[in-house]
């Protein structure tokens, strides 16, 4: 009996036990619940419009370029957008939405166990309903906190509206990228038409973009746009609301863009760039809506000299080409970017001919072959591994046996013909090919790739033989800022345009800072400086011997002349010119880098360098300059007429007897 009376005094002990631990469980729970609740925005205000104030960007000489807000607001009611855009947007971002009720607690319990094996917040599993509330009310940080809110606000909302209005609500209020706000907006943005006008390519194409607007809207990036499109497209497909048939249709559909685009009529491609780079950092929201002021760092009287410069430089190409008839060639465009050498401030650029032809940024978003214009690098890394400029190296035929590829290799000279031995400098100045592939198989091409990636190249780059000809694809931006860290004692700089964005109240909300790493050694940027004026002085550049002041850069020219390149610099000042065709075909016969693209790189620097003052290069006490004959690399004495004084890094210059 008395063991009887101690069990049930140990269950009901037991049992008190369990309720006073639920009841503190519960309590704690509800506490936390109503500190959450406590700061939620009113969920009512969702179909109101706020009008926003305007932000305008300025250049860093106080001229206006642009002034970003949302134009205009254009609701339209769920039955005036097709069919194929809900469909492709619920295929895409929440194939549940019908059926849940806010939240996908599957959807959740997938991306919690991604996120812990990645460490960080990977996949947010939201919902449409989440989304619409995170886009509304909250901060796009990615936060524990922020993410139940999101949860706790899209339940409020499920019990509000039903499933069209909120699928509605959203279409009418998310950013589709470019500034473009709701569906309506985004389709006269973009295609020029009424939402419901919109085909089922291009409704596919408009549902993708929610998941990263700045990256896949067709005016920034319109191959990522259609690639995107076409994800959309077979994700349609396998959830079986468009056939196999209308998916192939779709997916062969050109992008036809035909809206009118936001006309800027001052740095169009400059302020792309910088804008993407804001939505990224501070949200299109605060960008678009918040009535900000953008100090960049864009020198408005050298943008408008390189606008000039590209027209009056592709005029006279086409001029060159008149009367030769053939079949008709894609457009030929032009890009170029200025840069300061000590911060990497982008103090212009031009991303093509005619913004209001094509928004695509040739400068940055383009990778193209740079042919010749790649060798400094490869050149720059020997500098550093202690060969000097009068190493002799040999112009003559050669075969690589058993390449990658498994087969025999025999690079040609541009010229066809061979000079037999040679200096390093002269083989870089006068843009030998020969001579740059055997110092790649001396040095080694996969030490070459990581040394390009050092100096700022950041596009993927194949490690082989034929790397140093520039046969690996980089922007111009990139090839240009590498250059830059020559003229910066070897400290790479990475570019940027935003120097400071402040709020009505001014408070700064974000500072650009300068992205600095050391790159070579002072000593092997001032030797590969001294080498890459001989280009100007002695080689492929020459024409631009009657600019002032020591200037240093060197040519490009890709197969069949399809892209032509002058990348170059002052002592402050580095810019790069591209030339070709958006379709790699040729830009004409012999349009050659010193042909097509150094006259206008020169119309830039001139613009560039005006009112800066004779400034010289760095010279370290680290380099001494020797007197060498070019042909030979032999020292000689002041009373050569042959001489040319060069530098070496110290222990590597000639010796005289």
């Amino acid at each position: 009996m008395a063991r009887m009376s101690d069990r049930k005094t140990n269950r009901k002990g037991l049992l008190i036990g369990v309720l006073v631990l639920t009841g503190v469980l519960c309590g704690v729970a509800v506490g936390v619940l109503l500190a959450l609740f406590h700061d939620l925005p009113q969920i009512r205000s969702l179909e109101s419009y706020r009008p926003s104030a305007v932000t305008r960007i300025y250049s860093s000489d106080d001229v206006l370029l642009a002034e970003l807000f949302l134009e205009r607001r254009l609701p339209v009611p769920l039955d005036q957008i097709p069919t194929y855009l809900k469909e492709a947007l619920i295929a895409t971002e929440d194939r549940s939405f019908y059926r849940h009720g806010g939240v996908d607690p599957k959807g959740i319990a997938r991306a919690i166990v991604r996120d812990i094996l990645a460490g960080e917040f990977v996949e947010g599993a939201s919902t449409l309903t989440q989304q619409l509330a995170k886009t509304l009310f909250l901060s796009p940080q990615k936060t524990l906190n922020r993410k139940i809110k999101e949860a706790l606000l899209a339940i409020q909302i499920e019990r509000r509206y039903t499933k069209d209005e909120i699928l509605a609500l959203y279409l009418n209020q998310v950013y589709f990228g470019s500034g473009a706000y709701g569906v309506e907006v985004a389709a006269r943005s973009f295609f020029g038409k009424p939402a419901k006008q919109l085909t089922l390519a291009e409704s596919a194409l408009i549902a993708g973009m929610p998941k990263a607007p700045s990256r896949y809207s067709p005016l920034v990036n319109s191959d990522l746009a259609v690639h995107r499109r076409n994800v959309v497209l077979r994700q349609m497909k396998e959830v079986g609301v468009i056939s196999d048939t209308q998916y192939r249709t779709a997916r062969q559909s050109p992008l036809e863009l035909s809206g009118p685009r936001r006309q800027r009529e001052r740095a169009p491609y400059f302020v792309d760039y910088v804008t993407r780079h804001l939505e990224q950092e501070i949200g299109a929201s605060m960008l678009y809506k918040g009535g900000l002021t953008v100090h960049t760092s864009l020198i408005y009287r050298i943008q408008e000299a390189v606008r000039r410069a590209i027209v009056k430089g592709l005029e006279a190409i086409e001029h060159r080409a008149r009367g030769q008839g053939g079949p008709p060639k894609p457009a030929l465009q032009g890009a170029a970017v200025v840069l300061d050498t000590a911060s990497g401030a982008i103090l212009a650029m031009a991303g093509g001919r005619e913004y209001r032809e094509t928004a695509y940024n040739r400068a940055v978003q383009a990778k193209r072959q740079s042919g010749s214009a790649f060798k400094p690098i490869v050149y720059a890394l020997a500098v550093e591994r202690g060969f000097p400029q009068n190493y002799i190296i040999r112009d003559a035929p050669v075969l690589f046996e058993k390449m990658n590829n498994g087969n025999d290799w025999q690079p040609q000279n541009f010229s066809t013909d061979y000079q037999g031995d040679m200096t390093l400098r002269k083989a870089l100045a006068t843009s030998r090919n020969i001579p740059a592939v055997r110092l790649n198989h001396m040095l080694g091409p996969g030490s070459a790739v990581d040394f390009a990636h050092q100096l700022g190249i950041e596009s993927p780059l194949v490690p082989n033989l034929s790397l140093v000809l520039g046969t690996s694809e980089v922007s111009l931006m990139e090839l240009t800022s590498a250059y830059a860290a020559f003229a910066n004692h070897g400290i790479s700089v990475k570019p940027h345009g935003v120097i400071v964005v402040v709020e009505d109240s001014g408070k700064i909300i974000l500072r650009g800072k300068s992205q600095r790493r050391a790159a070579l050694s002072r000593a092997g940027a001032a030797v590969m400086t001294d080498m890459l004026q001989a280009v100007i002085q002695e080689g492929t550049g020459r024409r631009a011997r009657r600019l002032p002041g020591p200037l240093a850069g060197k040519t490009g020219t890709t197969d069949n002349f399809r892209d032509a390149l002058f990348i170059g610099f002052s002592p402050t000042r580095a810019a790069g010119v591209w030339v070709g065709r958006d379709l790699p075909t040729p830009i004409g016969p012999r349009e050659t880098g010193a042909r097509a693209a150094l006259p206008i790189w020169m119309d830039v620097m001139t613009e560039a360098l005006a009112g800066e003052g004779l400034q010289y290069f760095d010279i370290p006490d680290d380099v001494v300059r020797v007197r060498i004959d070019p042909e030979t690399g032999a020292p000689v004495d002041d009373r050569s007429p042959k001489g040319v004084g060069v530098l070496f890094k110290r222990g590597t210059e000639p010796q005289t007897d």
